[in-house]
């Protein structure tokens, strides 16, 4: 792999996670130390670090990574992020499954719910799908939209929308519309377009209820994953189970694997194929 292209996790160490992306190494606290910053420097050297209450340190300029077929601008964030979750593409082989052979005319049509920076709505679209780019912050689509440029995927059939994620639900419902399938990935809590919050506490059941009317019957599918401690992939298949009339439903963990071998937990999924 060339040095200027792909992802690894290099370590877990000492309260910090290591990683490549592309030409440059990110250290930045790992899980469950995430409300302090590690005692001291990470042991393996790194271009960009991130520490809690203090910030980002090194080089800050945006930079590109070639990812699962795509092209991706990474930056550094106020919240510790660069742009992409890396064990989001675990998911990325089951979506390739659920849309593969569509054509123009039969392309499957796919939401994507808190949809950050594209990396699945990219990747969707270049299977073949429609797909509809849902996040509550416009910088955010924004990126969304570069990422889609650099990718070649510029002209794509990805609406992009700054949208609360429960009202644009709501209002497709009322519309009719439904989809092919659908993909959630909700932050434990935050704001909406237009300031309204959100708490995945409370606000998940409501969400998928929703979402269960906007599903086609045949073979539709649903993947819903979260970061968020307390919601292990038993639970938030539970919560797919309540809504949605699954032919199969199954759960797991979002993790990734250390070149030295040590797990990092990153949270959970759970996904489901609709009863005909």
């Amino acid at each position: 792999m060339p040095d200027d292209d792909g992802y690894r996790l290099l370590t877990v160490d000492a309260g910090w996670r290591v990683e490549r992306f592309g030409p440059r190494i990110v250290a930045r606290p790992a899980p469950g130390t995430a409300a302090m910053s590690p005692p001291g420097p990470p042991r393996v050297p790194a271009d960009l670090s991130f520490r809690r209450n203090v910030g980002w340190s090194g080089a800050a300029e945006p930079w590109t990574v070639g990812w699962e077929n795509l092209r991706l601008e990474l930056r550094p964030t106020a919240t510790g992020q660069v742009g992409v979750f890396p064990e989001q593409a675990a998911m990325w082989p089951w979506l390739a499954d659920r849309v593969a052979g569509g054509g123009d005319a039969s392309a499957p049509s796919v939401l994507n719910l808190f949809a950050y920076t594209g990396g699945a709505s990219l990747h969707l679209a270049r299977l073949g799908a429609r797909v509809v780019h849902v996040d509550a912050s416009r910088p955010t689509v924004a990126w969304a939209r570069r990422n889609a440029e650099l990718s070649d995927l510029g002209t794509a059939p990805i609406r992009w929308l700054v949208e609360d994620a429960g009202t644009l639900v709501a209002r497709d419902v009322r519309r009719g519309r439904t989809y092919d399938g659908i993909v959630l990935d909700p932050p434990t809590w935050g704001h909406g377009a237009g300031g309204r919050p959100w708490r995945l506490e409370d606000d998940l059941d409501p969400l998928l209820a929703g979402c269960s009317r906007l599903l086609t019957a045949r073979g539709a599918f649903v993947l819903l994953t979260a970061h968020t401690p307390g919601w292990d992939g038993a639970r938030l298949e539970s919560a797919l189970d309540r809504w949605f009339r699954a032919a199969r439903s199954e759960s797991g963990a979002l993790e990734l694997t250390a070149d030295d071998g040590t797990t990092l937990a990153l949270g959970a999924w759970a996904r489901a194929i609709m009863s005909p």
